[in-house]
């Protein structure tokens, strides 16, 4: 495999790239440094790759860079990089959205085109179902995104479909349910919450905590995105979660005898783009892409907790 990864120095992206460099495949990475986080983190995250023969890294925007050169030679393309967050998605920011979530997928979707690509592989997200009681949410299932982010998404979900169907670009897109982990980003719940208890200060706590998601280990998400590159089929959309169902409240509670801290709760507003449950119908994933998260919470939240208390928040 000579793979692609946009977004490679992201948190999900740093993690794949290490598990195909393992596999003895080869790895090339973009990756533009978006400023939604502090560079010093991503950059953190490419140190394990830095020096490896078989990676090599660009720092380019998919938007401005040349991408017939960068997909010479590519057998598989795996597209995560993206503008993340739901709660910064709205107003003027959306032309951010846009350009970095639509726009950058269809000119890499154009540029693959006639290419003798074996997958390509898009990073979407449980934002597309939206605000459902409809639970387990399936892929045929209802998708009405309540943020602008999980709109551009569904959008760039859709150019995929669109360039399968005209094209024979071979895509399979991906939505990720609430990932976790060593590196994940700074905006997300677990960093923020584990920061904070570490150093003794206040936790915001949006809503009243009952709210339910179905968090996924950073590694059970590799699984299925190598499992989604290996897939022969084409043009199809898998779920791709944690397997259980837990409360905001729970996994504080949880994460709080892990740390052995009690958490100093703030509690604020359920913001505007918040969903209250979300959880995974896994069937087709598991059926297609023998896709079976293996890390339960405690023992992925044990695993970010110590990642903190190194020192890499």
């Amino acid at each position: 495999m000579k793979a692609l990864i946009t977004g490679v120095a992201g948190f999900i992206g740093s993690h794949l790239a290490e598990r195909l460099l393992g596999a003895g495949h080869e790895v090339a990475g973009i990756d533009n440094f978006l400023d939604n986080y502090p560079r010093s983190f991503k950059e953190r995250n490419l140190a394990e790759l830095a020096g490896q023969k078989r990676f090599r890294f660009i720092e380019e925007d998919l938007l401005r860079c040349d991408l017939t050169a960068l997909l010479r030679g590519v057998t598989h393309v795996f597209h995560l990089a993206g503008q993340p967050g739901v709660r910064a998605s709205w107003g003027r920011e959306f032309a951010r959205y846009t350009e970095n979530n639509i726009a950058a997928t269809q000119l890499l979707l154009e540029a693959a085109k006639g290419l003798a690509l074996e997958k390509f592989v898009y990073a979407s997200t449980s934002s597309v179902y939206g605000d459902t009681d409809d639970l387990p949410m399936r892929e045929d299932g209802l998708t009405r995104p309540v943020s602008p982010y999980g709109a551009t998404k569904l959008a760039a979900e859709h150019l995929c479909h669109l360039y399968c169907k005209a094209f024979g670009v071979p895509t399979v897109a991906l939505r990720f349910f609430t990932v976790y982990g060593p590196r994940q980003r700074p905006d997300m719940f677990f960093h923020l919450f584990m920061r904070a208890l570490r150093r003794g200060e206040e936790v915001p706590l949006f809503d009243d905590g009952e709210q339910t998601r179905d968090f996924t280990f950073c590694q059970d998400i590799v699984d299925g995105i190598v499992a989604a590159g290996e897939y022969p089929g084409r043009g199809e959309v898998f779920n791709l979660g944690g397997g259980s169902e837990v409360s905001l409240l729970e996994a504080i509670a949880l994460a709080e005898k892990i740390a052995g801290k009690k958490a100093r709760l703030r509690r604020l507003d359920r913001q505007k783009g918040d969903v209250r449950h979300t959880r995974a119908r896994l069937d087709q994933a598991r059926a297609k892409l023998d896709y079976h998260p293996k890390i339960a919470l405690a023992q992925g939240l044990e695993s970010e907790w110590r990642w903190i208390c190194s020192g890499a928040d």
